[in-house]
């Protein structure tokens, strides 16, 4: 399976009494689709898919393939903090028509390379579908290395890995020692970095409220290989790279980015809580700088 385009983690829409609005959730599906994105992700770590259970997980992988219809890929994650959970939902996404999985660390346990390898396998047995792994050593402890990447070689589904460790030289490592594994790009600042090395995939979580600007970033990169319109997109786009990463409060904003576009975000399941009034008010003049700016790039201002 090639991945080439934006691929969107979708957000999790929950209503006031925490349960989830599927309608809203299949309404903005189908709004990324048209909107040109590439690909739909369910069940990463924009969705909060770490506070739902694995019914609801499934429903949303339902909902997505069905809405999709089709027109783009639909990729499930299967991360979870007990393995088993991993391969029961990979079974899942077998039987819901998920086109791959999306292979990530089980937090916490912080295995060893062997033992994250055979997990992996595991969990490619499981489902035989084609994987991208997640390396996100900042959130799961413990980042895939070269004893990994040997162990599991041997697997023709292994065809990807989003590489959010924010170490630029792990993507140096990728695109120089392992050229047959399509590195995808899931740290945001980084992403004209990547693209300049190869990658030709973005797995961004601002494309959930901001799809026509993140994929101008890919057109201009990958498609028309414009380097100098890429760097005039990245650089309108940094400064809400800033806004979304400072304090912590990463979902929350794309939340509320979502909301500015006009569609049904709702809140985020505990822990996590809302953004202040001022951090509200700070998104939306980001966004609309950056729209503005993009838009006048776009134009050939």
């Amino acid at each position: 399976m090639r991945f080439e385009g934006i691929y969107t983690p979708v957000i999790t829409p929950f209503a006031e009494d925490n349960s989830i609005d599927y309608a809203a959730f299949g309404t903005l599906v189908d709004s990324l689709v048209e909107a040109g994105v590439h690909g739909i992700i369910v069940g990463g770590t924009t969705g909060e898919y770490y506070v739902e259970t694995q019914a609801e997980r499934v429903k949303l992988l339902q909902v997505a393939v069905e809405r999709s219809a089709g027109r783009v890929p639909v990729i499930f994650g299967t991360g979870s903090i007990n393995p088993e959970e991993s391969i029961s939902l990979a079974k899942a996404a077998v039987l819901q028509g998920a086109d791959a999985i999306l292979v990530a660390t089980p937090p916490y346990s912080l295995p060893t390379e062997q033992e994250l390898a055979e997990h992996v396998l595991a969990v490619d047995k499981a489902a035989g579908l084609p994987i991208m792994l997640y390396n996100y050593p900042a959130r799961m402890g413990v980042t895939m290395g070269e004893e990994f990447f040997e162990r599991v070689s041997g697997s023709a589904n292994i065809c990807a890995i989003k590489e959010s460790s924010g170490d630029i030289n792990r993507l140096h490592l990728l695109v120089g020692k392992y050229p047959e594994l399509q590195t995808s790009c899931g740290m945001d600042d980084q992403a004209l970095e990547f693209f300049a090395w190869g990658a030709k995939s973005w797995v961004c979580a601002g494309s959930n409220f901001l799809p026509e600007e993140h994929v101008a970033l890919y057109n201009a990169c990958v498609v028309e290989g414009d380097f100098v319109k890429g760097r005039r997109i990245m650089a309108a786009m940094m400064p809400l790279m800033s806004v979304l990463e400072q304090g912590g409060k990463f979902i929350q904003c794309v939340k509320h980015g979502v909301a500015l576009s006009g569609q049904f975000a709702g809140i985020t399941r505990k822990p996590l809580l809302g953004l202040e009034e001022s951090e509200k008010q700070q998104l939306q003049q980001v966004i609309g700088t950056l729209k503005a700016t993009i838009a006048g790039i776009e134009k050939g201002e």
